[in-house]
């Protein structure tokens, strides 16, 4: 099948609203026998990590998860174009690949859905190692990756994220543990990680705006309230376009500090030493930005050496903005209540002695994101804002038993709330222009598929086949208040355009 191309003049879009998804947790048929390798590959064959199997089947049946999305009123859907499905061994391509992702964006287009693609969504082919990004040339590496992707499929495709949450990658792989390579407190060689994935974003925008200059490009964080682990990259890749000469910088990134925490202010003494803490380990800002004794001694034991080439890339770079919208995704952005003191009985009465909090726990909080539309459209005033993703999770067991959460929300209400909250912010002067659902399906929740996130659920069985519910997991009609929402929500953007 050869995909209808677009033409080259492409319409104003209007807002974009719809679902995010990521090809390692759909599509299926990957680190098997005969399947493409990730990154994953070794946690899977090991048990560290639950099988990732048939998925959502995505790959063979991209047709149904599409053909929902727009019942739905969908007129985005984002999906990644998975690396080691490309290249799944060394300086072997895999044409026919590519030419099926070429595919998937046409079918697409045909249902009247934007396509967003992320050219990174946490994996990568097996044979580049579980610590690719710990090597000085994995930026260039990703930047050839990158063009040849973007030369393929740019004429069905004109929304680039380049890189997925950046800061959790570094975070959950070299800090927590908790995902490849699953090394702890490794936090020299995180902020190093860091520095590749930014200066990979660098590169990687200057050669798709090369091949396609008309291209939107974001690069997605994990909303956090903490300075280091969010706002700091945007504001290392927006170095140029805020014209910070190279020297400046930590005197820069100490008043951005500042204003975060004037916009967003920690409301106990654990969030703001939590705050402090990362101040201190940073590799960015100065000794002693806000007068003190104790900081500076802090900083000069705990502060990690780590390079700075984001910094030379960011002003050698051909595009001066290499951001266009400002890219978030929003669950919890209060970094203190990611932790609860371990020692307690989950839902099942079972004894829980991990300190995180787990997935399907993250509290909901709607206004919290209409605060966080008009707090980021204060610090970046030049840019619109992307919803990259949003969602809530549940539970439903391994041996098939479901949960309720233990704070009594549904998903039907979750998806009534936040919107709202998107039409709030819109209203009230904000530039939203684009909310995704996290996500259309439940899905392989890197490691399990016991978190439900998806509008529809996913039935699996015991022979490793699946099928689609017209329900969420817990049996609600989360599609059609999705769908309510939607229309209501346009109704009001609508209204808001008039005037």
């Amino acid at each position: 099948m050869t995909p209808a191309r677009a033409t080259k003049e492409r319409p104003q879009q209007p807002f974009l609203i719809g679902v995010a998804t990521s090809g390692y947790q759909i599509e299926g048929g990957f680190n098997g026998e005969g399947e493409p390798h990730n990154n994953w590959a070794l946690w899977e064959r090991t048990g560290r990590a639950a099988r990732s199997g048939v998925a959502a089947m995505f790959w063979e049946h991209p047709e149904e998860a599409l053909d929902r999305a727009a019942s739905l009123g969908c007129n985005a859907f984002r999906l990644s174009v998975e690396w080691a499905r490309l290249e799944p061994q060394a300086d072997q391509f895999d044409q026919a690949a590519l030419e099926r992702y070429g595919e998937i964006l046409s079918m697409c287009q045909a249902r009247g859905l934007v396509p967003i693609v992320t050219l990174h969504h946490f994996t990568h082919p097996w044979w580049l190692g579980e610590e690719f990004w710990l090597r000085p040339a994995s930026p260039e590496r990703f930047a050839r990756h990158v063009a040849r992707v973007v030369a393929a499929l740019s004429p069905w495709c004109g929304h680039w994220v380049t890189i997925n949450e950046p800061n959790i990658v570094m975070l959950m792989g070299w800090i927590e543990g908790s995902c490849p390579p699953g090394r702890r407190m490794a936090v020299a060689d995180a902020y190093c990680v860091l520095d590749n994935m930014l200066t990979a974003h660098v590169l990687a925008t200057d050669v798709i705006v090369g091949i396609q200059p008309e291209a939107v490009i974001a690069c997605n964080t994990s909303a956090s309230s903490i300075y280091e682990h969010d706002r700091l990259l945007t504001d290392l890749l927006l170095l140029g376009a805020a014209g910070i000469d190279p020297g400046e910088v930590d005197r820069y990134v100490d008043e951005r500090r500042a204003m975060h925490d004037a916009l967003f202010p920690p409301q106990h003494l654990g969030e703001l030493l939590l705050r402090r803490y990362f101040a201190a380990i940073s590799p960015y800002g100065t000794v002693n930005p806000g007068g003190g004794r104790l900081f500076p001694l802090v900083r000069s034991r705990a502060r990690r050496p780590a390079t700075r080439r984001v910094v030379e890339a960011v002003h050698a770079a051909k595009t001066v903005r290499p951001l266009g919208p400002i890219g978030f995704d929003f669950y919890d952005p209060v970094a203190s209540r990611a932790t609860r003191w371990p020692g307690y009985r989950d839902g099942q009465g079972q004894w829980v002695w991990s300190p995180g909090r787990e997935i399907w726990d993250v509290p909901a909080d709607p206004p919290g994101l209409l605060r966080w539309c008009h707090d980021t459209a204060a610090f970046y005033p030049d840019h619109p804002l992307w919803v990259v993703e949003n969602g809530m999770a549940t539970r439903v067991r391994d041996d098939g038993r479901g949960e309720a959460r233990a704070d009594g929300w549904q998903r039907p209400r979750f998806i009534r709330e936040y919107l709202d909250a998107v039409g709030d912010a819109v209203e009230r002067g904000t530039p939203v222009q684009a909310y995704l659902h996290w996500s259309l399906v439940d899905n392989y929740e890197w490691g399990s598929y016991q978190p439900r996130l998806g509008l529809f659920g996913m039935e699996r069985f015991g022979d490793g086949s699946a099928r689609w519910l017209d329900t969420d997991a817990q049996g609600l009609d989360a599609p059609g208040e999705f769908a309510r929402s939607i229309t209501a929500l346009r109704s009001r953007l609508a209204a808001a355009a008039a005037g």
